[in-house]
């Protein structure tokens, strides 16, 4: 069973006086449960858990016991004959919480391990450098399907897949570790805290089928109030556990998804693939530039590498499971090279180097409202250390968590540092004509991906905007995750680290930094910085490769450190 065979209930039973029959049982809750989830038991399931359980002893219904004696030829796959035989329950029935669950039946995965790839690499004679690869329409969905994801997902999904040894991206890492750190009670709400931790994709992105999907994040619910009289009309995501203004009940009422949210066109409809048709075949540079599967794309690749002779290319096979996509989404963020270091090098990636302080962003001259925080810096080094801002300026911060990669793209006009990220971003002009792309708005949801509604906060700088209710909520009240309009409360003061680590202000923390980084006092100078449209937008570029996000971000130019006047007698 699914559920621990030790867990018991305990039932106050009424029956007659000979105890030959049962009137009725008084049950909690718990056992209520398991009852209704009767109702969800497919009927299938019911024989295959019942003959698991009594063995030869097992009850027969019926004709419903010979599907498994059918051989598997007569079936259109194998697959379709397991799917008869395990038949599930619906994605919502089946993520419910009960305490003893005689299903035991595997809960569907957000992503199919066993799915593989196969890929026809080029690479040069000598099998050092992939040149490029052939992909269909489902490997080029998951590629593309990258810039969909939030930055604070990408952290997430690092960890969890390669534990200690998960990469460190930029100054990011800090950041969702201290935001993870930061005790629930400094958020507005804990539903705050946690839709930061587990940032979501758009609902238009997040319906996509992909046929591998690395983001296991649980598919948005909104709930509404239960009573169908209630007047204020409430609504909120999944996991706001507030309360309905109307004071009867929690928000519990499941809304579905399909009027949600204004959708201009299905992902999948009528073409087979997810973003781009199911008919259609790319090959992709070992920098991951996507173009369609024609000789001039190809051509053009091997002269962009210097190479005229065919005759000193090499044609291979390769296998993409899980792990290779998932290194894939790694290397792209961190390699030169990442299909020759997944290919060829068996995972060892070439870095990238970044000079962020020579980064100046094209961000256009607007008359904006900007913040004043204080910063510490190592006079010597020209390097910040930490600054102590208010609540305004650690919102902008975890904010950055909730983008996606795509509108880091938009935002910082195709040149984040991410060499790799850009390439795929930019190549989307490769194939935007009709023969490519599943429906004629696919292009907008990647190359300007809005945030899912409840997300963006009131006071923020940066020109993140949210989707947009259907009209058919005009009557309903949203009840944000986060609260009157920020995450965290603004009357507390917080201390920032070069690395974008946030943590409560407290003078024991910022002597702390002094000793650590041996910082002598003498070499500290205090000044005052202005935080604009244009420097939020510098703190997310540098953080996106660099562990100095602040000194970086503020274009400091770091000096070497200067050694005293060595006085001569």
């Amino acid at each position: 069973m699914s559920n621990s065979e030790h867990v018991k209930f305990s039932l106050k039973v009424v029956t007659n006086k000979q105890r030959t029959k049962v009137f009725y049982a008084e049950v909690d809750s718990g056992f209520a449960d398991i009852l209704l989830s009767f109702l969800s038991l497919p009927l299938g399931t019911i024989v295959r858990i019942l003959g698991k359980h009594y063995g030869d002893e097992s009850p027969v219904f019926g004709s419903l016991t010979t599907l498994s004696n059918l051989n598997s030829e007569l079936f259109c796959t194998e697959s379709c004959k397991q799917m008869l035989l395990y038949p599930r329950k619906s994605l919502r029935n089946e993520r419910c919480k009960l305490k003893l669950n005689v299903d035991d039946t595997p809960l569907t995965k957000a992503f199919n391990e066993d799915v593989k790839f196969s890929l026809k690499v080029v690479t040069n004679k000598q099998r050092t450098k992939v040149l490029y690869a052939e992909i269909d329409s489902d490997f080029a969905d998951i590629l593309l399907s990258f810039l969909s994801l939030p930055l604070g997902t990408i952290v997430r999904i690092f960890c969890k897949h390669y534990g200690d040894d998960s990469p460190v991206i930029g100054s990011l890492t800090n950041l969702y570790n201290s935001l993870s750190n930061l005790d629930s009670d400094l958020f507005c709400t804990e539903s705050c805290k946690q839709m930061l931790l587990n940032p979501r994709k758009s609902l238009r992105n997040e319906r996509c089928k992909l046929k591998l999907n690395v983001d296991d994040t649980p598919l948005t619910k909104y709930l509404m109030c239960p009573d169908k009289n209630c007047i204020t009309r409430n609504f909120g995501l999944y996991y706001d556990t507030s309360e309905c203004d109307c004071g009867e009940s929690a928000l519990s009422c499941d809304m579905g998804i399909v009027e949600i949210v204004k959708l201009t066109a299905s992902v999948d409809e009528g073409n087979g693939g997810v973003y781009t048709k199911s008919t259609a075949s790319f090959i992709i540079s070992d920098d991951l530039q996507i173009f369609p599967s024609e000789t001039r794309y190809s051509i053009h690749i091997l002269k962009d590498l210097g190479i005229t002779d065919i005759d000193v290319t090499e044609l291979m096979d390769a296998t993409f499971g899980l792990n290779q996509v998932m290194d894939l989404l790694k290397g792209s963020l961190l390699s030169k090279t990442p299909l020759t270091d997944i290919i060829l090098n068996k995972g060892l990636m070439s870095p990238i180097t970044v000079e962020c302080d020579k980064c100046i962003l094209p961000v256009d001259e607007v008359v904006e409202q900007k913040m004043r925080i204080k910063a510490i810096m190592q006079e010597s080094t020209n390097r910040l250390l930490f600054v102590e801002a208010d609540g305004n300026f650690v919102d902008i911060l975890f904010s950055l968590l909730t983008i996606p990669l795509g509108a880091v793209e938009l935002f910082l006009r195709g040149s984040t540092g991410l060499k790799n990220i850009d390439n795929l971003y930019r190549s989307l002009g490769n194939i935007t004509d009709g023969k490519y792309l599943n429906t004629k708005d696919i292009e907008f949801m990647l190359l300007k991906p809005l945030l899912p509604i409840g997300y963006v906060c009131k006071d923020n700088i940066l020109p993140l905007f949210e989707e947009t209710w259907s009209h058919n909520l005009s009557d309903y009240s949203f009840k944000s995750p986060k609260g009157p309009g920020n995450y965290v409360k603004g009357q507390k003061m917080y201390m920032v680290t070069d690395d974008l680590t946030a943590t409560p202000l407290c003078m024991a923390s910022s002597i702390s930094i002094f000793k650590q980084l041996k910082v002598p006092l003498s070499d500290v100078k205090e000044l005052e910085l202005d935080i604009g449209l244009k420097e939020a937008l510098s703190i997310l570029k540098a953080s996106l490769t660099s562990t100095s996000a602040l000194t970086d971000g503020f274009m400091i130019k770091p000096t070497s450190m200067k050694k005293p006047k060595q006085e001569h007698a």
